[in-house]
């Protein structure tokens, strides 16, 4: 596909999946807008080494998407629209705030899609998440990692009302895909981590969370919410990318389509290798009274390697050393060389 001059917005564009796709789209020619409240987003992610992907005065557009006003002036004249903003941080923040998560994000996915209908959008992208799939499943592991399929998300039994909400807005853009309103792309992404990621306490995931602790170590103890055995299929953001614009040029129309990896990673691994990249002799320490969510799950990704042409590239491994160094710049620790398996 020739991207050169197409009119593309991101929504959530400043954060850490969209600042890295608004930067792709734009190296490959596209006249690309975003649309972002700046809640876990940054300008910063929009200039990489402090060269801007796009004119952050005249492309850059702070707004809130639960006004439908605002949607309809960011969506009017484009080719396509990547939304990707929501509501989202660490387990500790979703399930404090159910209520207030679960309605503005349904607000946000309404007012976005109906502004992109009302202005004639030709080709609409939607991100779901893989905690969308039902809560019994995830905790069955007595026949090792759920491999899920795309259709398994029904029955629907999320854990969250965040899982609940971006299942609402996956059933609507789909609703407008089947009425012919629109050409969609459906995309369900795993734990996605990486470099633009939100380190802060009240927001950060994970990953994130992780490398402060061990960045600020000893300062900050190095706690690890929950067991440890808890897993998750985790994607690196390069690849996430790889699926957004991939799904534009191959997969409109398609139904969903998972993104992630068809093996999980435990907590417990993510915090042992984290500790491996930074150097540090770390005392790694469980918090069993703090919550740790769903067991395990893993993507069966057979539809996104038939329509995409996709699959995992980054391991952990790499991921975890190439975003260490990037949270490390960001916090001003001295940068230590991830020593080598």
């Amino acid at each position: 596909m020739d991207w050169n001059g197409k009119r593309v917005l991101v929504t959530g564009g400043a954060g850490q999946i969209g600042s890295h796709l608004v930067a792709r789209l734009a190296a490959a020619g596209a006249d690309v807008s975003v649309a972002d409240n700046l809640w876990r987003g940054h300008r910063e992610n929009l200039a990489p080494g402090g060269v801007p992907a796009i004119d952050l005065d005249s492309r850059l557009h702070v707004v809130d998407l639960t006004d439908p006003a605002a949607c309809d002036i960011v969506t009017r004249d484009c080719d396509v629209v990547y939304h990707l903003a929501d509501v989202v941080a660490g387990i500790n923040y979703v399930f404090g705030n159910q209520f207030s998560l679960f309605n503005t994000n349904l607000r946000i996915d309404a007012n976005m899609l109906q502004a992109a209908v009302a202005n004639r959008v030709p080709q609409y992208v939607y991100v779901g998440t893989a905690c969308s799939y039902p809560t019994d499943r995830q905790m069955d592991v007595s026949e090792g990692t759920p491999l899920f399929r795309e259709e398994e998300a029904y029955p629907a039994q999320p854990e969250s009302s965040y899982g609940w909400s971006k299942l609402m807005g996956e059933y609507h853009a789909e609703l407008a895909m089947n009425e012919g309103l629109m050409e969609v792309g459906l995309l369900r992404f795993h734990n996605v981590y990486g470099p633009h990621c939100e380190m802060s306490p009240a927001k950060s995931q994970v990953i994130p969370s992780l490398l402060r602790k061990a960045l600020r170590y000893p300062l900050e103890p190095f706690d690890v919410w929950g067991s440890g055995r808890q897993r998750r299929a985790f994607v690196y953001v390069s690849d996430a990318v790889d699926a957004l614009v991939a799904v534009v040029e191959r997969g409109m129309n398609r139904g969903v389509i998972q993104i992630g990896p068809d093996y999980s990673t435990s907590i417990r691994e993510i915090a042992e290798e984290v500790v491996r990249v930074s150097g540090k002799n770390i005392r790694i320490h469980f918090d069993t009274s703090r919550p740790e969510g769903d067991l395990d799950r893993a993507a069966d990704y057979a539809k996104a390697r038939e329509l995409l042409d996709w699959a995992p590239r980054v391991s952990i491994a790499q991921g975890l050393a190439q975003t260490y160094a990037w949270c490390a710049a960001q916090l001003g620790e001295p940068q230590k060389q991830a020593r080598r398996a």
